[in-house]
Parts: C-alpha cells; sequence; structure tokens
C-alpha cells in the first residue's frame, strides 16, 4: 500500500455524464483504493473506499475536489501521485492511442466533442480540474475509441459523399479500454496464448461486440457514436435513419436525442426496466421480451463479426451483464452452437472463467473488466518511455 509522500500513485479518473469514478493503483499496478462520487448536480454523494456520505456536488469540479479531499484524509495526498490518467470518451481520428495531455492534446480533446458531447466536455472537466489543482503533476489520457484504430476503411467508412466524412462522420467504436484489457488479461486467465480470432463480448449497460484478430480490433459494433449496435440498457441500438428522421419531424431533435439514449433498449422494451438483474427477476412478458431482444441482436452482431474474421477460435465475455447473467450467457452461447460452441452448463452457473465444454470446438472465457488497470498501465508505460 502506497505511503504519503511517496510519489509513486497513479491516480486514474473516470468522468461521467452525472459521475467520476476514481481508482489510486501502486507501482506494482494493484489498485489501493477507489470510489466514485455519483449524482453530480443532484442527490449526490461520495464514496471513498468503504465510507460513504451526501455531500452536494453543483458540477465535476467541486466532485473532483471532493475527492481529492478525501483521498488526502483516507492518507493519499497529492504529493503521493506521480500522476493522473484519465479515461477519455472520444479521441477522434487523430488521437489514436495513449497520450502525455499538453495543450495540442487538450485542444484535440475539445476538437472531439461534437463526436461527443455527452462524454468529452465532462473528461475535460476532470483535466482542467486537476491542471488547476496540481499543475506540475503529469497527465495522461487513453481513449475508449483508440483500441478500434486498426480497423480497415471498409469498415470505418460510410457510404456517404466525401464532404461529409471528412467532418468526422465515419464508424468509430467504443469500448476500446475494456477490449485492450481484456487482449492482456485473456492470457493470463487461460493460461495460453491469445486466441488468432477472438469475439469479445463487453455487456453492461452500454453494450458491444468487437472482432479481434491478432490482438487487434477489425470490426466492431458501435459506430459514429455509442448509440449503434446491441439493444442497451436505455439507447436503442441500431435504428434505420429515417426512422430516427421520422422521430425528429414528430418530436423535434432534442426530444428525440432523449428518447433514442435514455428511454429506449431495455428501458423501453421492458416499460421502465433498465438493469438486467431487474429484468431476470420479473416474470412478466416485457422484461422476457426485453431479455430476448437483447440476446437476439448480440447473436446477430455476433454473426457479423464472425463473418468479419472468417471464423472463429474464441469467445470472451465482460462487463457487468457479460461477468455475472448467468442465463444470458446462456442463451447467447446457445445460439452460436452451430460455430462448434459448447457450453459447460455448470461452469456457466458456477460463473467459472472457463466456461466451454471439453467437446466444443470454440473456448469460452469470462475475463474480468478491468479498465481503470489499463488505463493506469497507459500512462506508466508513457512515463517509462520517456
Amino acid at each position: 500500500m502506497a505511503k504519503p509522500g511517496n510519489s509513486d500513485c497513479i491516480l486514474v479518473v473516470n468522468a461521467g455524464s452525472s459521475s467520476i469514478k476514481f481508482a489510486l493503483f501502486d507501482p506494482s499496478m494493484s489498485e489501493v483504493i477507489s470510489g466514485m462520487a455519483e449524482a453530480i448536480g443532484g442527490a449526490s454523494r461520495l464514496k471513498i473506499g468503504k465510507q460513504t456520505q451526501d455531500t452536494p456536488f453543483i458540477d465535476h469540479k467541486s466532485a473532483l475536489s471532493a475527492i481529492l479531499k478525501g483521498l488526502d484524509k483516507a492518507g493519499y495526498p497529492l504529493t503521493c501521485l506521480r500522476a493522473v490518467a484519465h479515461r477519455v470518451v472520444h479521441g477522434g481520428s487523430k488521437l489514436a492511442g495513449p497520450m502525455r495531455i499538453n495543450a495540442d492534446v487538450r485542444a484535440e480533446i475539445s476538437n472531439c466533442t461534437p463526436l461527443a458531447p455527452l462524454h468529452n466536455p465532462h473528461n475535460l472537466a476532470g483535466i482542467d480540474t486537476l491542471a488547476d489543482l496540481a499543475p506540475n503533476l503529469p497527465q495522461f489520457a487513453s481513449f475508449d475509441t483508440s483500441f478500434h484504430a486498426t480497423n480497415p476503411p471498409v469498415a470505418t467508412r460510410y457510404a456517404i459523399p466525401r464532404m461529409q466524412e471528412t467532418k468526422g462522420i465515419r464508424r468509430y467504436g467504443f469500448h476500446g479500454l475494456s477490449y485492450a484489457s481484456l487482449v492482456q488479461r485473456l492470457p493470463e486467465v487461460s493460461k495460453e496464448k491469445l486466441p488468432s480470432r477472438l469475439l469479445a463480448f463487453h455487456l453492461g449497460n452500454g453494450a458491444s461486440l468487437c472482432a479481434i484478430q491478432n490482438g487487434r480490433s477489425v470490426a466492431t459494433t458501435m459506430g459514429y457514436s455509442p448509440l449503434d449496435g446491441l439493444t442497451m440498457g436505455t439507447r436503442s441500438g441500431g435504428i434505420d435513419a429515417n426512422a430516427v428522421l421520422r422521430l425528429v419531424e414528430d418530436n423535434g431533435l432534442e426530444r428525440t436525442k432523449a428518447i433514442l439514449n435514455h428511454e429506449s433498449g431495455l428501458l423501453g422494451l421492458s416499460g421502465g426496466k433498465s438493469d438486467m438483474r431487474n429484468l431476470m427477476t420479473d416474470p412478466s412478458a416485457d422484461s422476457s421480451f426485453a431479455i430476448e431482444h437483447f440476446c437476439y441482436w448480440s447473436l446477430r452482431h455476433a454473426g457479423s463479426l464472425i463473418a468479419a474474421m472468417e471464423g472463429l477460435d474464441a469467445i470472451a465475455f465482460t462487463g457487468g451483464i457479460g461477468e455475472n447473467a448467468t442465463a444470458v450467457r446462456a442463451g447467447i452461447l446457445r445460439g452460436l452452437e452451430w460455430i462448434g460452441a459448447r457450453m459447460d452448463i455448470d461452469a456457466n452457473h458456477r460463473g467459472s472463467a472457463r466456461l466451454h465444454a471439453q467437446s466444443s470446438k470454440v473456448a469460452i472465457w469470462i475475463v474480468p473488466a478491468e479498465e481503470e488497470r489499463m488505463i493506469a498501465l497507459d500512462a506508466a508505460a508513457l512515463m517509462e518511455a520517456t
């Protein structure tokens, strides 16, 4: 555990639209303490380690200041930090890897705000607050889009006029930090080399799939924004563009944004439930249909990504649903038996790391999501390289 006064820890900051998650890592990349400020701007709370208290945060700056004060009180002052590393949702086409934040990088993150208006401004709030509070402390950024920079142009370009594409309208893909962590962790979990053709399921409130060939993303389900692809907690997933235009005609632009991002997906299908845990304990027909919809479209997209890799060697599940929802994994894996996947039913019920039966032609694994640790590793690697 880190000792105050030793400048050897890396603080990871993950700022969302109404919350800031954080985790502190020591030099061995072990998590020392973590927590979050949540419901910023509302009935906000601060959790640091096992301690939780209700406290008002009017904005992200006040929340981050409270986190730093709380860490100081817990024995981890700013002086124990070697660096701060941030999750940034969108790096566009220029920020295609982890970066030390300087004026140019900050400006480019800001330039990407139109591509991620619900995320990048909050990421920047964390960066700017730390710059004010500790101007000499190095800051780094890891981008959710960068893992997919290896997708070929045929996978990323929409069939629209080039003039529109030059404005940044193309497929980017997200959850890249989760997939990068999965690629690193799977050989440790499996005790085997990384499979050549890996189909990764990041299933949570936000959900996506990624085709990973020889450790590199070649296709993914999210596109220009995190709205595309699978049925999600409150996001619609894929929807015909003309249907979107009809929604805009009927409801206006801002209302349509709210419908598609915050009132759709599992929430819209079930009539009020977005959490998979609640859906799975609810016997209603609407909840059952929402789960069926989630699994069906996971399978539809899985077939597309398997085709992009021209085959499949292994499957990996990660994220809150992927790691914990036994019935959802079972439903998806039953739908992949045509490709030779055979689930060990008992292992699936136990939530074992290895899920495949002896007769399976495809390896199947659960890999715990470790996005914060991946961000810390990115920052440490950049510091060691300089």
